[in-house]
């Protein structure tokens, strides 16, 4: 177990944040009450805050008192359309919303990394940059590119993330370079076909009947057209069509999604679906429209940063809980606009609490043991420290940077028994 001993405030401060979050969750574009609550710590820390007109979006700004590159950090703050199934004195407060994906975990795990930065500016070389993002659930557009298009990250040098997982104990971390989370891409097929009698079929176009062939078909795209040493899936999620039992269909909607870890693969999909839908409502007598709207990009981790965050999670929690080697999911993120900016790199905080049943992200049992709240500020916090040093622009600047940093960091690697706790060995 987690030692809090030496740090009960701070480790206490993360819970209270997280809870706070948890009982007053706001849905994609309606944080309007959580930017305010975030802004309001964050400026009672001393923090620079910029907001902005269009979205509910902030960036908080750390500027060191010496020259050096910047860091940035992302958290995301929306909530799920989901009603909590929980006793805890923390469930939400709101009928049919809650934080069942940990993005409240995730700004209270960013109010800390604004805390010891926040502390400790003096001798900070460099700045630090901190994103509360809106909208992360609202795929497949996503509120990531709003605070690009807002040029807040138009002088970063690094951009780290993270998710709370629950497929991984707490006290443990996953993460690997190269692709870590699926590009999520979004379709609707309309099917046209022709009314009848469903005692003259003849008279008619059975869009049914075209959407059974074109499932499958869909199907064969996956298994016979594309390289199976690529990673890609398509799913029907939902089916919409006929009017009456005893009237044939003239019209079927598809919708679904494509999710793959490659781009090249990414961009074939679209064409193999025209190509099989063509064909196949042609030869029924049929017509379709294809609407294809490609989502969040791969989620594709830059080497240096992960290799940063890996050294310092080993700095914090040892090495044997760091899996640095983990395997992609097909679920996906919007993180990766980011990393399709600039360099960076997102890694899993396991979050299972032991001895208990755990449940998945987007459940309405969600929940997670607070204790990763500690261990993530300290990741995210060291591993900023490695950043600032490592992203240093004009040799002279590097020069100057290094003595503070070095200063920095034995002044944090000798008091993290007293500013965060440490673990033992597993």
């Amino acid at each position: 177990m987690w030692d809090q001993r030496n740090n009960p405030d701070f480790s206490q401060q993360l819970v209270s944040w997280r809870r706070m979050f948890h009982e007053n969750p706001e849905v994609s574009t309606k944080e309007k009450q959580t930017s305010l609550a975030v802004a309001d710590i964050l400026q009672g820390m001393g923090v620079e805050v910029q907001t902005f007109q269009e979205h509910f979006g902030l960036c908080a700004i750390i500027r060191g008192d010496h020259a050096g590159p910047v860091v940035a950090f992302r958290a995301d703050m929306d909530a799920l359309p989901i009603t909590e199934v929980s006793d805890a004195p923390y469930r939400s407060t709101r009928p049919g919303v809650m934080h069942a994906c940990g993005h409240d975990g995730h700004m209270a795990i960013a109010l800390g990394v604004a805390k010891l930065f926040s502390s400790c500016r003096s001798k900070l070389a460099g700045t630090v940059k901190i994103l509360f993002q809106p909208a992360e659930e609202a795929a497949p557009t996503g509120g990531a590119a709003l605070l690009i298009n807002e040029g807040v990250l138009d002088d970063g040098d690094v951009i780290f993330g993270l998710h709370l997982w629950p497929d991984l104990p707490c006290g443990q971390i996953g993460t690997c370079a190269g692709p870590l989370m699926a590009a999520s891409d979004r379709f609707t097929i309309t099917l046209l076909g022709q009314g009848a009698h469903a005692g003259q079929p003849q008279n008619g176009v059975d869009a049914i009947t075209m959407a059974a062939d074109i499932i499958q078909g869909l199907g064969h795209i996956m298994s016979r057209q594309i390289d199976p040493l690529e990673t890609a899936t398509l799913s029907v999620g939902t089916i919409e069509g006929g009017e009456r039992y005893n009237v044939i269909a003239r019209e079927v909607v598809l919708n679904g999604t494509v999710r793959t870890l490659g781009e090249k693969v990414r961009k074939e999909i679209p064409a193999k679906m025209e190509r099989l839908l063509a064909g196949m409502t042609a030869a029924q007598g049929g017509d379709y429209t294809l609407h294809y709207q490609y989502g969040y990009p791969v989620l594709n981790n830059w080497t240096e940063p992960t290799e940063i965050v890996i050294q310092a999670a080993r700095q914090v929690i040892g090495e044997k809980a760091v899996h640095n080697n983990i395997r992609p999911v097909l679920a996906a993120e919007d993180f990766g606009r980011y990393l399709a900016k600039m360099p960076g790199t997102y890694f899993w905080l396991g979050c299972a609490k032991a001895g208990q049943k755990n449940y998945g992200l987007h459940s309405p049992n969600f929940d997670i043991d607070e204790d990763a709240l500690l261990i993530g500020s300290q990741i995210m916090f060291q591993a900023g420290l490695l950043a600032l040093t490592h992203y240093g622009k004009q040799e002279q600047a590097v020069a100057n940077d290094k003595a503070s940093i070095y200063l920095l960091n034995k002044e944090v690697e000798c008091g993290l028994e007293a500013t965060a706790a440490t673990r033992s060995p597993l």
